[in-house]
């Protein structure tokens, strides 16, 4: 654990792989959650002793969830600060795992850290959507590994908004974030839809799926509305309970399929997990 060389090259799931390793080993099972703070200081004190990250506290964040910054002049080391607004525990605590990928992973390329806006964020296509894409995924490999992750939902079986909470209350992360982990390793052809005010916000399908052709586009496009049949467009706003139902044909998608649906209240979301059998 002490030997870093090589590090410096690895990518967001290699990282996240090895420190997976180096937890399993020394923590087991027993780490979950992951106590994100406690492990960034000590794998990088350990790994980088002269460049560690030395504080993990949350501030006030104007247009920021979480940022890396370099220790002022004469001090070592790096912080790692998350928007001290943010109520959900799982998105800070995915918020922290972000920030300290972008540590492992950028830091070098931006020696007095980073800090994103949320436009800055949806545009993929730039440097800065670049990596923040990388960071979101050293985030998910990390705190939600597949070894673990698959003990709770196989590969073959049909997640549901119980098994996913169990999933999300053992890695302490939001719904949202534990859903697209899952959808990453599923054989299910299945599409996550999250929706609001009747229309679709953005939507992610399983490999399966998009490889069969069941997607919905939505970056860069107007607001698309949501089927009219579809028990997204139904739901009630003081409905909290998971609701399921099979659909014909040419509501979601040509072919029949099920929806999972339920209110997501803290951020007034609607979302619906979509099956194609």
């Amino acid at each position: 654990m002490t030997n870093s060389r090589g590090c410096e090259e690895l990518g967001p799931k290699k990282w996240a792989y090895k420190l997976t390793h180096i937890l399993d080993a020394t923590l087991g099972s027993a780490r979950f959650p992951i106590d994100v703070p406690l492990v960034a200081k000590e794998i990088t004190k350990t790994l980088f002793p002269d460049d560690p990250i030395t504080l993990v506290k949350g501030a006030e964040l104007e247009d920021f969830e979480g940022a890396l910054f370099k220790a002022p002049e004469r001090k070592k080391g790096w912080g790692i600060i998350y928007n001290s607004a943010l109520t959900s525990e799982g998105r800070i605590n995915f918020t922290l795992a972000h920030e300290f990928g972008h540590y492992l992973l950028h830091r070098k390329k931006y020696p007095e850290g980073i800090q994103c806006s949320e436009r800055e964020l949806l545009d993929w296509k730039s440097e800065i959507g670049r990596i923040e894409g990388e960071a979101n995924e050293f985030a998910s490999n990390f705190l939600m590994p597949l070894n673990d992750f698959k003990e709770i939902i196989s590969p073959t079986e049909e997640a549901c908004r119980l098994l996913l909470g169990e999933a999300a209350d053992r890695y302490n992360t939001s719904f949202t974030a534990t859903t697209l982990r899952w959808l990453a390793y599923t054989e299910k052809k299945a599409v996550l839809v999250v929706s609001r005010d009747g229309f679709i916000l953005w939507a992610w399908s399983s490999k399966s799926a998009y490889k069969a052709g069941y997607y919905i586009k939505t970056n860069g496009l107007a607001p698309k509305s949501l089927p009219k049949e579809s028990l997204a467009a139904q739901i009630q706003p003081n409905l909290t309970v998971n609701d399921r139902v099979l659909h014909k044909s040419n509501v979601w998608f040509d072919n029949s399929s099920i929806e999972h649906c339920f209110n997501s209240e803290q951020y007034d979301l609607v979302i619906s997990i979509i099956y194609i059998p």
